[in-house]
């Protein structure tokens, strides 16, 4: 089956799982441990994501994260790419570290926000790598620690998280560590991991009310929210593909253009581009900025393609309107 794309927009709410392939533990001791975080803390700076949660397992990762300005891809790319490079070099192995792509779930922040960063903080605590919440307080290798003020993270947004319980920093740090001690005994939530309509509706209890029913609310695999919301975000997912599609069509005719227009007056397509100045090639541009003009392509993007300036493009449309270029 192909993979499904990503959902993302910049400011959505992504709940993002790393594992190692295989089972290859991704941090063989903590000069791996620190050389991670110290990626993600140069990418926030320079892409804007978000940190809200995050835990390094001995085998995967957890981080919940608002995508910035140019969204997830790119800062996962970076990130992994680069600590994979590392990592292979420094334990002299080759191969891939991670297991295929990352999953990544976009969630419905008003409800789920405060949910997903209990769940990824105590997972340290699920695993057993420390034996109870006061161990958990000062353990350094989950968000956690950062909330309660014991680790300073600058690139963790300490206090969007806090604000969620108080708007006095103390008497949030008191809400979110009672919020922590109430959810210890949970165990695993797979409503909060799991997939299609059990993520969506939050778990199997509100799957199985749904028995006897004629309608099923809006569900999809890379989404955790409500039935609306997961609507809201394959509309929004549907429309950015339709202008995809649209900018594709749109090369393609830009392309057409250009080739027919050189191999009619044997120009190369090359000097046109890098903006030559002969009399032929001036013609030949006039007259492309011309039929892209006519098919709605904007004035910006013609000139980027026949190597002149905007109002280059603007006088030679015109001179091919009045006739003056033929």
């Amino acid at each position: 089956m192909p993979r499904h794309a990503r959902l993302d927009a910049p400011g959505t709410l992504h709940h993002i799982m790393i594992r190692g392939i295989e089972g290859t533990p991704l941090f063989r001791d903590d000069q791996d441990r620190e050389d991670f975080l110290s990626r993600i803390e140069q990418l926030v700076k320079k892409t804007g994501t978000r940190i809200l949660a995050w835990a390094l397992m001995d085998t995967h990762v957890h981080l919940l994260l608002f995508s910035g300005q140019q969204g997830i891809p790119k800062f996962m790319r970076c990130l992994l790419t680069g600590y994979a490079i590392c990592y292979n070099r420094k334990h002299k192995r080759s191969g891939h570290l991670f297991q295929n792509r990352y999953k990544s779930i976009v969630c419905e922040e008003e409800v789920y926000l405060r949910e997903l960063v209990r769940y990824i903080h105590l997972n340290p605590l699920r695993a057993t790598k420390v034996g109870s919440v006061e161990e958990l307080n000062r353990y350094c290798w989950s968000g956690h620690s950062a909330v309660l003020g014991k680790v300073r993270n600058e690139w963790q947004e300490v206090g969007y998280v806090l604000r969620l319980f108080s708007k006095q920093r103390r008497k949030a740090v008191a809400a979110y560590l009672r919020f922590i001690e109430e959810g210890k005994d949970q165990g695993r939530r797979p409503e909060l991991v799991g997939g299609g309509l059990i993520r969506s509706m939050g778990g199997w209890s509100q799957v199985l009310s749904l028995r006897g029913r004629d309608e099923i609310p809006e569900h999809d695999a890379r989404i955790l929210g409500s039935g609306d919301f997961v609507a809201d975000m394959l509309r929004e997912a549907e429309g950015k593909l339709r202008r995809q599609l649209h900018l594709g069509e749109r090369a393609g005719v830009i392309e057409r253009i250009i080739h027919e227009a050189c191999a009619k007056e044997g120009v190369s397509e090359q000097e046109l581009r890098k903006g030559g100045r002969g009399r032929k090639i001036s013609r030949v541009r006039a007259r492309v900025a011309y039929e892209l003009h006519q098919e709605g392509v904007p004035l910006a993007e013609i000139a980027r393609h026949v190597g002149v300036c905007t109002s280059a493009v603007v006088k030679a449309i015109s001179n091919v309107g009045f006739g003056k270029e033929k």
